[in-house]
């Protein structure tokens, strides 16, 4: 999954709308939308932002191919 997925997944789940996120995280709900439609690559920075605000764990691997 890409991380819009699981943000939009995650979102979803708490019955919030684009518009909540967006104001719970303190960003745009257009922003919300991008990540989500997968045309903008989110931040570490933003991903910590969207996680704290849906009570999230956000969780980075990285493995060898």
């Amino acid at each position: 999954m890409t991380p819009g997925e699981l943000v939009r997944r995650r979102r979803e789940e708490l019955g919030w709308s684009q518009s909540r996120l967006a104001q719970a995280s303190g960003t745009g709900q257009s922003l919300i939308s991008r990540i989500e439609q997968g045309r903008v690559n989110p931040t570490v920075e933003m991903l910590t932002r969207l996680a704290d605000a849906m009570h999230a764990q956000l969780n980075l691997s990285l493995s060898p191919r």
